[in-house]
């Protein structure tokens, strides 16, 4: 297995924000060890409220850790710093951009300003990076096209390939599928799958569709709702039970033969 993100003891939650109480923490997530190998695409699955998010966004460095260690490629990533940290990790969040009049190139673009610095200049590596980051999610079409006229599918496109630009070891993403169809969905996994493979990156990404990420994950990490989780490959978690532990609902059972849910009768 390749180098990629190691996590070793890691707890996470959130702190009292009261100034008489910032030593106390509500912890979502306790003694997590996970490994997210490069040239694999891994899912983190669990229920609403799990602590899928909380995860990510520590990772991102958009909260602090509690506790344990968190390495990428042997650097700790915990302790990077901010500028440190865009140059090694991409981040691609739920919420849909607002870019104004930006075309799809211009966000792009944006990937590069961890390497350029405030000016935004870009030199020949940069463009180069640029040009590579929009071939790899095949947007060359949308690329001269103001975002805002994107669809949702698109626009997810465009700011995957902003996250490629920053030329990062890891990819992080949060629910990018949220706003997509069907058929979108699923196109987004194999574009994901493809890039970790292709580009040999750590792509780490939470995600609600269970079924179509268990068929195209090379691996899971799955939250158990009581703080707990499990990694594995994907048939791995489902043969043992765990998928159907974690999702199993009154009306709805986890068939992991056919990796399908089905109503009880």
């Amino acid at each position: 297995m390749s180098a990629g993100l190691v996590l070793r003891g890691l707890a996470v939650g959130h702190r009292d924000p009261s100034p008489l109480r910032r030593d106390r923490a509500r912890v979502v997530l306790d003694g997590v060890d996970a490994v997210a190998a490069r040239g694999e695409l891994t899912v983190l699955l669990g229920a609403n409220g799990a602590g899928k998010s909380t995860l990510l966004r520590t990772l991102a460095g958009l909260q602090p850790a509690l506790a344990g260690t968190a390495a990428l490629d042997g650097t700790d990533l915990l302790g990077l710093r901010a500028a440190q940290r865009a140059r090694r990790v991409g981040v691609v969040l739920t919420d849909r951009p607002d870019a104004g009049l930006l075309t799809g190139r211009d966000v792009v673009e944006l990937g590069r300003l961890p390497h350029t610095g405030p000016a935004g200049l870009l030199g020949p590596a940069d463009t180069e990076a640029v040009d590579a980051a929009i071939d790899a999610v095949r947007a060359g079409p949308l690329a001269g096209r103001p975002l805002a006229r994107l669809s949702d599918g698109e626009r997810q496109r465009i700011m995957v390939a902003r996250a490629l630009a920053q030329r990062p070891s890891l990819l992080l993403l949060d629910e990018p599928s949220a706003f997509l169809d069907v058929s979108s969905r699923v196109a987004l996994l194999g574009l994901l799958r493809r890039l970790a493979s292709e580009s040999d990156l750590a792509v780490l990404l939470s995600t609600h569709d269970l079924e179509p990420a268990l068929r195209l994950a090379d691996r899971a990490w799955l939250l158990d709702g009581a703080g707990g989780l499990r990694t594995g490959t994907p048939a791995e978690l489902a043969s043992a039970g765990a998928v159907g532990a974690a999702f199993d609902t009154d009306e709805l059972a986890f068939d992991a033969a056919s990796g399908t849910f089905r109503l009880r009768l």
